[in-house]
């Protein structure tokens, strides 16, 4: 996965044709771009989120900020009830409990 300017691509090798293809991650809309070498694909990525900041300042529509950190999340009722009495027992909101145990999980600060 590359990062530039808080933008993050994920990039495919495609054999067959013998080039790398990959896609900005937006939730919305999708920036693509391909190369034929690291050097290229690295310089595409960031030409691609160069071009979509600037279509967007010229379009005076506000870019897509990646990861705003909001998430919807769907779970079993009994989850979402085990998760509440756990926040509740440990003087936390259901929020701040999921958030802690994931970045406990995945080594990120909170």
């Amino acid at each position: 996965m590359m990062e530039y300017k808080g933008y993050y691509g994920v990039v495919k090798y495609d054999d067959e044709a013998e080039i790398f293809h990959g896609d900005v991650l937006l939730a919305k809309g999708a920036v693509t771009f391909q190369g034929r070498s690291v050097k290229e694909i690295k310089q595409a990525f960031q030409d691609s989120v160069d071009e979509y900041l600037k279509f967007c300042e010229e379009s005076g529509i506000e870019a897509e900020k990646p990861f705003s950190g909001k998430l919807v999340l769907r779970m079993n009722p009994k989850l979402h009830r085990a998760l509440a009495v756990a926040a509740r027992r440990e003087h936390k909101s259901l929020n701040t409990l999921i958030t802690d145990k994931l970045a406990e999980d995945f080594g990120v600060t909170a």
